[in-house]
């Protein structure tokens, strides 16, 4: 298979959970899998877990799991016969103290803090925004509404407010609960949805924390998907590990026109800042029910992967689709194909940079110099990834590899873009660790003899964040 540099996320759901398909699956590309936690009980995620290992274990293949959070149900009720058809100009209660099931004149609310959310003027928007209600009163626990678009609305659909300023808090206490499963399967990732600023992400951190095993920490992915998020964007990527570009809920909160513009903005600044960014939402939605993608969806996946993103992600295409296997293979063809026209702007990515820490200016120094001298690869002994992450900010044309001792930061590090991470046993000295490294990337057909390439270590080894030396070799 041909070497990729953009990861792809696939949802794990009743389409991919046979093994054997999800092991095919691994094979064809996969790199990080996701378990919605908005679905199923906590011991479905927990066996799907074990299920994601033993697959990956036979495709030969680590690959990271990712901790999707529900985060806050703002939705509507149920309704008497499951549906209603809403005519534009009618008038729809939505009542936050109704008990009984809905009908064509109103329906309760999962979310009861809805009437105390909104006010006269503001719209709502419901359904991925299919259905647009103007806000005409509030009185009491009812929301008062006009209808401007509207079409069908079933049970339990989802409530946006245009422009955003609902208060639902990010984490609920149903997240509170998953994220201590998704510490008990020692996810790679953990995915907060809604979070609003730095403060949502930070609790999200401690609540992992608090619930870890055997000091497992998982990387924090925020998923920007609110409108009050973008002005909070830099604050919230300081204290994540990277952004998810969650653009169907943001979509409906800041309009369909604003999102490629803020699609590119904030992959941008996610690299700017050494941050993971995930691009996601009905990237091959045609391919739920069809065999190959729309031109449209190529282009956009292909646009993500310019962009720069580290991944792409599918979640009903894997989860529920009919052709799991097919979306994966298709996008990781639309990927390849992408890549092979990526601009290669490295230079300018050192104009006035500045370093602070050692081993940051020794990533930057292996870049630079590889790229100049054309070197086979860049290989990094890594014990946190961090290394490896700095390097895979930048776009560079010859492949880096992470070789590091623990098999959580091997998986941690299939997010990043452009990064291979394999395992390799570390020695406590560098000299035997630097040929064990050699020996283990001839023996993978990676570099041969004559080949240059550029690596790093640190000293003492094992030391996160001691990376202090380059050196360029020459393959024996």
């Amino acid at each position: 298979m041909p070497r990729r540099a953009t990861k792809i996320v696939a949802t794990l759901g009743p389409a991919s959970s046979d093994p054997a398909l999800l092991e095919a699956m691994i094979r064809g590309g996969v790199n990080v899998v996701r378990l919605n936690f908005s679905h199923g009980k906590a011991q479905d995620h927990v066996d799907r877990a074990r299920l994601v290992r033993e697959a990956s274990q036979r495709a030969g293949r680590e690959v990271a799991i990712m901790a999707d959070l529900q985060g806050p149900k703002i939705r509507v009720g149920k309704f008497a016969e499951g549906k209603v058809m809403l005519e534009p100009g009618a008038a729809f209660v939505l009542d936050a103290s109704r008990t009984e099931l809905g009908d064509l004149q109103g329906v309760g609310l999962d979310y009861k803090e809805l009437p105390r959310d909104v006010k006269a003027g503001d719209v709502l928007l419901l359904n991925d925004g299919l259905i647009v209600l103007n806000v005409v009163a509030v009185k009491g626990e009812q929301v008062h509404t006009t209808v401007k678009l509207g079409g069908e609305l079933s049970n339990n659909k989802g409530i946006n407010k245009q422009g955003g300023g609902l208060t639902a808090p990010a984490l609920t206490a149903k997240d509170m609960d998953d994220i201590k499963t998704a510490m008990s399967l020692q996810a790679d990732y953990v995915a907060v949805s809604f979070p609003k600023n730095a403060t949502d992400m930070e609790m999200a951190r401690q609540l992992c924390n608090v619930a870890c095993t055997n000091g497992h920490r998982p990387g924090l992915i925020a998923k920007i998907e609110r409108a009050e998020a973008i002005p909070e964007l830099d604050r919230i990527l300081a204290v994540s590990d990277g952004i998810m570009v969650a653009r169907g809920d943001l979509a409906v909160e800041v309009g369909n026109a604003a999102v490629p513009g803020l699609q590119k903005h904030m992959i941008k600044r996610a690299r700017e800042l050494d941050k993971l960014v995930i691009t996601a939402t009905q990237m091959m939605e045609s391919m739920i029910v069809n065999p190959v993608p729309t031109r449209a969806e190529v282009s956009d996946v292909a646009n993500a992967v310019l962009d720069g993103t580290d991944a792409v992600m599918l979640s009903a295409e894997t989860a529920a689709g009919k052709y799991p296997l097919e979306t994966v293979e298709m996008m990781a063809a639309v990927c390849l194909e992408a890549e092979k026209t990526d601009h290669d702007p490295l230079d300018d990515d050192f104009v006035d940079a500045h370093f602070n820490r050692i081993d940051h200016a020794i990533a930057m120094g292996a870049l630079f110099t590889a790229h100049h001298l054309k070197a086979k690869a860049i290989v990094a002994l890594t014990d946190s990834g961090s290394t490896a992450l700095w390097m895979s900010r930048h776009s560079v044309r010859m492949p880096i590899y992470a070789l590091t001792p623990k098999v959580a930061t091997q998986r941690k590090m299939a997010l990043m873009r452009n990064v291979s991470p394999l395992l390799m046993d570390t020695s406590a000295d560098r000299d035997t660790a630097l040929a064990d490294a050699e020996a283990h990337l001839k023996k993978r057909g990676i570099v041969q003899a004559g080949d240059v390439y550029a690596i790093t270590v640190g000293e003492p080894m094992g030391t996160p964040g001691g990376t202090n030396t380059l050196k360029i070799c020459r393959a024996t």
